[in-house]
């Protein structure tokens, strides 16, 4: 993987390019008052746009954007309140997320229509962006998203009081060590990245994980009502793919068959979804997890992008 550089799109609005202090190599744009960072590579192509799952930045894709940029134009961004962005109060409505990123998007010179990639709780707000702007929308890929009726249809299951002692006990351990028991993991998952941009990020989500559970409150607030009341999707072709393996995040405190049980609960939910478009698919990955299924599996999401784009020309 190549080192960061700056890419800055002809004839778009001023934007401050971010220094070598200020964060990686991008741009920040001014949009309603508030910065918003945002890197776009590759020059041809549909623009394909990440957004990012919660506690996740736009640089978490750097592999994606970079194995794509021969037959894309791809863009990474940062949520207001996440990453090199300004800071937001956290929760907020969906509509104030999706009309913030459509904003940039413009400020940034991408030109719709627009091949949105959502994981975990940005596919959420993908579909609140198609729901939103449906005639700016070409395809989406959902990675492992959250879903508003998750937790009806797919429930928790019951842990035993001594498997919830356990599970408490090494959350507990794991926020009190929390640089020396997450750093390896974080190694682990970005050990493709450039050195700088691999110590920028994971210091980032050593210092950054509260942001992680405000972002993640989203979901039990207004966002499940608001996709339930936001209209139909377009009937664009969407690819869904699912993370059936073990989250190393989440199995450092909850019991391997639990996690297995809640994967399996949601495939209805993801064949659901993609049978809802006429050109919908939902592929399992039993060798993926959910919060690192583009670093585990990054060929299948390459090849979902170059899928997607091909039926888009159909």
């Amino acid at each position: 993987m190549t080192d960061l550089s700056i890419h800055t799109p002809a004839g778009t609005a001023p934007a401050r390019i971010l220094d070598a202090e200020a964060g990686p190599a991008g741009a920040c744009f001014d949009i309603g008052g508030r910065r918003l960072w945002l890197r776009r590579a590759g020059a041809e192509g549909p623009t394909v746009v990440f957004l990012p799952g919660a506690g996740l930045v736009g640089l978490d894709y750097l592999n994606i954007q970079e194995a794509i940029v021969g037959f894309a134009t791809a863009v990474l961004y940062d949520r207001a309140g996440t990453g090199w962005s300004a800071a937001a109060r956290l929760p907020r409505p969906a509509a104030e997320v999706v009309d913030e990123l459509h904003a940039l998007l413009a400020a940034a010179g991408a030109p719709a229509p627009y091949l949105l990639v959502g994981h975990s709780l940005g596919g959420a707000y993908a579909r609140r962006f198609a729901q939103r702007y449906p005639d700016e929308v070409a395809a989406i890929l959902y990675l492992d998203p959250a879903h508003e009726d998750f937790y009806d249809a797919a429930p928790a299951p019951k842990l035993s009081l001594p498997e919830q002692l356990r599970g408490a006990l090494a959350l507990a351990r794991a926020a009190l060590n929390m640089k020396r028991f997450y750093r390896p993991l974080f190694e682990a998952m970005y050990a493709a990245w450039p050195a700088q941009t691999r110590r920028r990020l994971v210091d980032y989500h050593l210092g950054a994980w509260r942001k992680s559970l405000d972002e993640g409150r989203n979901l039990k607030g207004e966002i499940c009502e608001e996709l339930r009341a936001g209209g139909p999707l377009p009937d664009v072709p969407v690819i869904v793919l699912t993370a059936m393996g073990i989250d190393p995040f989440m199995a450092a405190f909850a019991p391997e068959a639990y996690l297995r049980a809640l994967n399996a609960g949601k495939v209805g939910l993801y064949d659901a979804l993609a049978a809802s478009v006429t050109l919908g698919e939902n592929r399992l990955l039993p060798d993926a997890g959910h919060s690192t299924l583009h670093t585990d599996r990054p060929d299948a999401v390459i090849a979902a992008i170059r899928d997607l784009i091909e039926r888009t020309r159909h």
